[in-house]
């Protein structure tokens, strides 16, 4: 038989790109158009909908990049196309990439309700079906100018990137404004043939299947006539209809389809431009779901569900309608698509406090599914997280990203840190924004990687990142992959029937142990430092304010700021978003965030202000507050007392060699060269040196950084292969020497940049605090703190969310190689078996440890901080600018040390004059309970909530002394209910006593007397 299969391939597409799909609207009519400019920022649609028109033509231009310009379109239906389907075609310059990474519109009605969004895959607006002929059309179109940023490769810098440096020259040029006749007998003939010509395609060359589509899209060629579509579509689908009423095969891999539309909270767009893409994408979905009954479209982040509630009300009242109706609906139980790396513990449990009480208290519903497609990795601690949230299901996707190592599962039960198991799934399709193409269905079906003992998967379908959603056009490819041979069997259904089927189907899934580390998007540890210093301070400042709040009101009957405190928490969590902390957003995004930062610290400190000064009374002398969950200095934990007079062994300080010095408080002796460096750490008690030999401690690194492709995203391996040590120094010198400590400035200059760094050695401590000050004008550099330590050990343990996890110093494996640089909170600490040291530090996550062998035998284990980076993408001047950090390197450390000292660095003192000591609301006197939150209940009742956790590893029993009278005291899951694992508390006296497993976090409510 002749093979002419890529003949008729070729056939196929040129007729549907030059005839078929022209063809979908075979006659059209000019409309008017108008315009109005909007100065500045976006105004409200009133504004907008009574502003003086211009007239305006196709061909004009508009659009400054990020501005607004408001379109009238005015016409008539011709009499002619009277019974006929008539649509409104919009093209504002749309280039043929995804929707969401260019201009795109709202369409309103005169009375200022929302109709639909445009997009350069959804340019339509239905007038009329059929039409009676001489309607008068008069809608108005919102149009955003938002600049096109994102070029695969290579990523360019550009200074669109922000307003301020954008430029007031056009954009974009008007293509269309039409009024047109819709022939739905074409239009299906579209989808017809691409269902099947993408099926064909997936087919082997030898399957019979493949042979009789070709046959058939040819035999449908045959039977049309090019120069008359619409009247020869019908005759062509009957071509058609055999080939897909063909049924599936019995074993055909099986895809529970979920509409989505991944929307970016920020990214390569501000807040303000994402309540719009929310606002265009929930309008589409919803006049979708009118037409399509079966339509089921789920979406995350309370928080952009609150923005249309707030901004869209018209838009809000539709999706709750829909969301009773069961299309529309909500899934995640997280405030934003938070990143789960990089926030604190207990920032992390309040994404899911915020996300799931929002849709409780706005639908009823308490959801079930965690939706994460697109973080750069998951913690360890989220499985347990989940749990306590009420949920019990968890969604990713971005595993598939990975660089190195294919992650072996696609449905499994991913067990965290402290052993909670939590059922998840990764979509085979390897995307989150699946256009329901026969390429990614069948790659849906070859890579699940569970086949022979499960055949059900997800993806999530819908144009997404910058949204868009779902389109006609793939409900119409779901309807036509139903149950048809050679294809998976797609249902477009509720994640929730997905996860329950699939948990049925495969209740001993294989286990995934700790966390889903990321190969890929390491650099996001560190990009945008004044983001992620701003996150770490303002979880501290949260802690303070209601930690001292609460004893206020417990003690004194202060007012507790509950709104505000509620406002200031979703503004945090805002920021937390998957590319606001990481760090990989625009210039808008990142100087918003520190306007954002500044305020939040502002209230705060005046929140905890007035608490303490109301808590401290009247009185002269100094007030020590300590909000750290350990005592220390005298002074208790989440308690009050005067500043204790210094009476012990001071620091002394003495000159040595050419230029350097030695610190001595009699427990650690170090010694700093003329460089500045430290070449020795002395751990007098334990007689041992903590520097490696013949290597220097505080040595600041500066490396090339230029990824292979995603600049702020990513550290490709290969970085470390250049390497230079920044030695010299301008300034050396005593600038502190005081009894209780000694400090010592260094200066250095390199390239364009300038660093300034304090070392400070106190009485009675066994640490060494490094304060640095980076004024950085770098390009595509990455700035390291190194310290070679003179230990031996095959991991390193990281604090992370409510503990720690462990990591290889090794590459033994490839996956052991692939964790070249690491997430750490407030600490990391390395240890043989009897001895260890930490490294903790006020604001930095990303690090790296490595080992290297040593003449004569041994290793040197050198842990990194990783300062800055200078990516140029999307943010040309990321991270230009003064900076400040604070590390503390402690000798002599266990993890209880590092836990310890993590909480100090971040939470210093505050003195307050006064004449009362404050004792604590809470106590435990265990230090490895750590108390993590102290709060009022929200609902209100005026219930004391408190929330600890097992810090160090290991089971623990703790007595908690209670400051105040309760009267009852039980646990709760995350949003403070009661739950299946609720447990009552007898309160003994002032007391109760608590058990907890390794890593387990208990939140306990406490009812006052």
């Amino acid at each position: 038989m002749h093979d002419d299969r890529r003949l008729v391939e070729g056939r196929v597409d040129r007729a549907l790109k030059e005839r078929i799909r022209p063809a979908v609207y075979p006659v059209s009519v000019p409309a008017e158009i108008a315009v109005w400019h909007a100065p500045g920022e976006p105004v409200p649609a009133e504004e907008g909908l009574a502003a003086e028109y211009a007239p305006a033509v196709v061909g004009d231009r508009w659009g400054p990049a990020w501005g607004t310009s408001w379109f009238r379109i005015a016409g008539q239906v011709p009499g002619d196309w009277v019974g006929r389907t008539v649509e409104l075609l919009i093209d504002l310059g749309f280039d043929e990439k995804m929707p969401g990474f260019q201009c795109e519109g709202l369409v309103y009605r005169p009375d200022g309700s929302p109709v639909k969004g445009l997009n350069p895959r959804n340019t339509w607006v239905r007038i009329g079906e059929p039409v009676a002929g001489g309607e008068d059309v008069l809608l108005y179109l919102e149009a955003a100018a938002n600049p096109v940023l994102l070029d695969y490769h290579p990523f360019l810098p550009t200074t669109l990137g922000d307003r301020t440096t954008s430029g007031p020259d056009p954009l974009y040029r008007i293509e269309r404004v039409d009024l047109a006749v819709f022939d739905a007998e074409v239009w299906n003939l579209v989808q017809d043939m691409e269902v099947l010509s993408q099926l064909m395609h997936e087919l082997g060359t030898d399957s019979p299947r493949r042979w009789e589509i070709l046959r058939a899209l040819e035999r449908s060629l045959d039977a049309l006539d090019l120069h008359d579509v619409p009247a020869t579509a019908k005759a062509a689908r009957a071509e058609l209809a055999d080939a897909l009423a063909k049924p599936a095969h019995s074993s055909a891999h099986r895809v529970s389809a979920v509409g989505h539309a991944h929307i970016d909270s920020a990214w390569l767009w501000p807040l303000r431009e994402t309540v719009r893409k929310v606002a265009r994408t929930t309008s589409n979905v919803t006049a979708l779901m009118d037409d399509h009954p079966e339509f089921v479209f789920a979406m995350s982040q309370a928080q952009q569900l609150a923005w249309i509630k707030e901004h869209h009300p018209k838009v809000f009242a539709r999706v709750k309608e829909k969301i009773e109706a069961g299309q529309f609906v909500p899934v995640g139980g997280m405030w934003v698509e938070s990143d789960t790396n990089m926030p604190g513990g207990e920032a992390l449990a309040r994404q899911f406090v915020h996300g799931k009480r929002f849709f409780l208290e706005e639908f009823g519903l308490d959801t079930q599914e965690v939706w994460l497609p697109d973080s750069f990795g998951y913690t360890g601690a989220l499985p347990q997280l989940v749990a306590l949230s009420g949920s019990k299901w968890f969604l990713t996707q971005k595993i598939s990203w990975n660089q190195t190592n294919k992650f072996p599962h696609h449905t499994f039960w991913w067990e965290g840190n402290d052993g909670t198991r939590v059922f998840t799934h990764f979509p085979p399709a390897d995307t989150y924004n699946s256009e329901l193409s026969g390429k990614e269905l069948a790659h849906a079906s070859s890579n699940f990687n569970e086949k022979g003992r499960a055949d059900w998967s997800l993806v999530p379908f819908g144009w997404g990142d910058g949204g868009g959603g779902p389109t006609r056009e793939m409900l119409a490819k779901a309807a036509r992959l139903s149950d048809v041979e050679g294809s998976p069997r797609v249902t477009i259904q509720p994640p929730a029937d997905f996860f329950q089927a699939a948990h049925d189907e495969y209740p001993d899934a294989p286990v995934w142990v700790g966390e889903l580390y990321l190969e890929f998007h390491r650099g996001t540890y560190t990009s945008q430092a004044k983001t992620k210093q701003g996150n770490r301070r303002s979880e501290h400042l949260l802690r303070e304010a209601e930690l001292w709040a609460a004893t206020a009101a417990v003690r004194l009957g202060a007012a507790y700021p509950y709104e505000q405190l509620d406002r200031i928490w979703k503004s945090v969590l805002l920021n937390q978003f998957h590319d606001i902390l990481p760090g990989s957003s625009i210039a808008w995004v990142h100087r918003e965030a520190e306007r954002t930062y500044a305020e939040v610290a502002g209230e705060l400190a005046e929140v905890t202000e007035a608490a303490q000064r109301a808590l401290a009374g009247e009185g002269t002398r100094p007030m020590v507050f300590n909000a750290a969950p350990h005592d220390r200095d005298g002074v208790p934990a989440a308690g009050a007392a005067p500043r204790p007079t210094f009476d012990g062994a001071g620091v002394t300080v003495e000159a040595v060699g050419d230029g350097g010095f030695l610190l001595d408080n009699g427990i650690l002796r170090v010694a700093v060269d003329s460089r500045g460096l430290v070449t020795s750490a002395f751990d007098v008690a334990a007689g041992r040196e903590v520097v490696a030999p013949g290597q220097v401690a505080n040595l600041l690194q500066l490396h090339p950084d230029f990824p292979n492709m995603w600049d702020a995203w990513d550290v490709d391996s290969f970085y470390r292969n250049t390497v230079t040590d920044l030695t010299e120094a301008t300034e050396v010198a005593v600038v502190t020497e005081e009894a209780e400590r000694v400090s010592i400035r260094v200066v250095r200059e390199f390239s364009s940049s300038r660093v300034t760094q304090t070392l400070t050695l106190a009485a009675g401590q066994r640490r060494l605090d490094i304060d640095t000050e980076v004024d950085w004008h770098e390009t595509e550099k990455f700035l390291k703190l190194a310290f070679p330590l003179d230990l031996h050990t095959d991991r390193s343990a990281s604090e992370t969310q409510f503990g720690h996890v462990f990591r290889p110093t090794h590459g033994n494996t490839s996956w052991d190689a692939a964790k070249f640089e690491i997430c750490a909170h407030r600490w990391i600490h390395l240890g043989e078996p009897d001895y260890g040291v930490a490294l903790a530090n006020d604001s930095t996550y990303g690090h790296d440890v490595t080992r290297a062998a040593r003449d004569g035998g041994g290793t040197t284990t050198t842990v990194r901080a990783s300062l800055l980076r200078a990516p140029r993408f999307p943010d040309p001047d990321t991270d230009h600018g003064v900076h400040n950090f604070r590390h503390t390197l402690v000798v002599g450390a266990a993890v209880a040390d590092a836990v310890r000292e993590g909480y100090r660095v971040n939470l210093p003192e505050r003195t307050v004059t006064g004449g009362n000591t404050v004792a604590p609301l809470v106590g435990t006197d265990n230090p490895a309970v750590v108390v993590e939150a102290v709060k009022l209940a929200e609902d209100r009742s005026g219930d004391v909530v408190v929330r600890l956790y097992e810090a160090h590893g290991g089971r623990a029993t703790a007595r908690l002394a209670l400051g105040f009278p309760v009267a009852a005291a039980w646990s709760t899951d995350l949003l403070e209910r009661r739950f299946d694992a609720t447990e009552d508390h007898d309160v003994a006296g002032d007391a109760l006593t608590v058990r907890l497993r390794p890593f387990e976090v208990l939140t306990l409510r406490l009812s006052r007397r």
